[in-house]
């Protein structure tokens, strides 16, 4: 097969699986990976590391066999490998799976002194379609927009700290590489990271004795970006280097840029003296775009595609798709993967019955409360009844706490919430068991297996 139809066919793959996994856990594993080619009995996709192809086979095998299946509509079996000539390179792989920056010298000593000051990252760094150019706005994001702008303009000046907050997929980390791409054309050192990659390179650093050279890392930039502040929460030593992190750069008037998918007061599992630094500056919310912006972007969509889709059916997306911009691209791409695929135009009626098709997809993975609750009481061995209830032995302590920090972090659920539906526990119960997964799941192996496992059960 070309290889032309083989990206195209990965590209839906993506788009479908993008809109059935937690964001974390596509960007992390899948986002950069390629379909490369295919026959009548197979699919090889190319990661860009190791670890990465051994973790997609292990735990997101059933699902991207399934759905490369469904858009080729045909069986095949799908083969991973590392993608061909990747340079390898010496990076330390963290307990997430994440790979860092920080490495130790062959001879195992401290290589501070030798990192004085780390380069930050090149333009090249940033995702070169998110760009303000190519940003649609409307009067849902005008204020977060305007404030980026600004502080990409003249950072440390207008709004320190700036904190975007809003739901999943609406433009929060678009507007975080767009201030990158402008300040660094300005001359100025920029650092884009997420706050699991900042917690992992912490963790490096600690393991590999460069805490200085992390310092340097994070503290000579003039603009830091920290995308979804709210994976930290739990994480009491990645909160005490943040603050001072923070503190060092806010003071010497560099710019920090911060994201979340809620303001910070309700950052509950993150240091109150954190959470009010944030305050400090400028607040800025992005609420769902509405109709008329929604048919802006998909315009705008397609037309850096190349394609050209009639307006009764950009209209028709936009008001059957309105959740969020992620989940508006991914419906546009999966209609022009297949337009492509069997060589057929983008009508109103073929784009139809692919939202039809979607709304079932997504009522299958819709996940509410009690499913989660019976997905780790089935891969715990107890009954739901046991966790509702008062008992304290350690597997039903652990399995209750896990299910404690899927539901805050998956369903985005109130601590308050949360102790209500697990049969009326206080809301500091829930934050100190939540908390405790999330700062125990980096180091204890055996725990991040079973939270993945229980995810992957719960999006089969």
């Amino acid at each position: 097969m070309n290889e032309q139809s083989t990206r195209e066919i990965w590209k839906a793959v993506l788009g479908e699986l993008q809109l059935q996994l937690p964001r974390p856990t596509f960007e992390t594993w899948l986002k950069q990976t390629d379909g490369v080619s295919y026959d009548e009995h197979q699919f090889i996709v190319e990661a860009p590391t190791p670890f990465a192809v051994a973790w997609l086979e292990r735990r997101m095998y059933n699902a991207i066999q399934k759905t490369v299946e469904k858009v080729t509509e045909r069986p095949l079996e799908v083969l991973f490998r590392v993608k061909q000539g990747q340079e390898a390179q010496d990076v330390s792989v963290s307990l997430t799976g994440q790979a860092t920056g920080l490495e130790s010298d062959e001879s195992g000593q401290d290589r501070d002194e030798a990192l004085v000051k780390p380069p930050a990252q090149p333009a090249s760094a940033f995702n070169p379609k998110y760009t303000f150019d190519t940003f649609v706005v409307g009067p849902s994001n005008q204020l977060a927009y305007s404030a980026a702008k600004a502080v990409a303009d003249s950072p440390g000046k207008s709004y320190n700290p700036l904190f975007i907050y809003s739901g999943v997929g609406l433009g929060k980390t678009h507007l975080l590489h767009a201030i990158g791409h402008t300040a660094s054309s300005h001359g100025l050192t920029v650092r884009y990271v997420t706050s699991e990659q900042f917690t992992n390179d912490f963790i490096t650093s600690i393991g590999n004795r460069t805490t200085e050279a992390f310092r340097q890392r994070y503290r000579s930039v003039e603009v830091l970006l920290l995308d979804d502040v709210q994976f930290m929460s739990g994480k009491e030593q990645t909160h005490e280097s943040f603050f001072h992190t923070f503190n060092d750069l806010h003071n010497s008037g560099h710019q920090v840029v911060i994201t979340s998918d809620r303001p910070p007061k309700a950052l509950a599992m993150l240091q109150d003296r954190l959470r009010s630094r944030f305050e400090w500056g400028l607040l800025a919310d992005m609420q769902p775009p509405d109709l008329e912006t929604r048919m802006a972007i998909l315009l705008s969509k397609a037309r850096n595609l190349g394609v050209r889709v009639g307006e009764s059916v950009i209209e028709l997306i936009a008001k059957r798709v309105h959740k969020n911009v992620r989940e508006l691209e991914g419906c546009l791409n999966r209609m022009i993967a297949q337009a492509d695929l069997m060589s057929t135009p983008i009508t109103v009626q073929s784009a139809a019955r692919i939202l039809e098709e979607m709304t079932a997809d997504n009522d299958r993975h819709a996940i509410d409360p009690e499913r989660i609750l019976e997905a780790v009481a089935s891969h715990f061995r107890v009954s739901t009844e046991a966790l509702l209830a008062r008992g304290r032995t350690q597997k039903i302590a652990q399995a209750r706490q896990v299910a404690m920090y899927l539901l805050i972090n998956e369903l985005e659920m109130t601590p308050t919430q949360v102790g209500r539906f697990l049969g009326g526990r206080d809301h500091a119960t829930v934050i100190h068991g939540a908390g405790k997964i999330n700062g125990e799941i980096n180091e204890d192996t055996i725990l991040r297996r079973d939270v993945l496992s229980i995810k992957e059960s719960i999006f089969a």
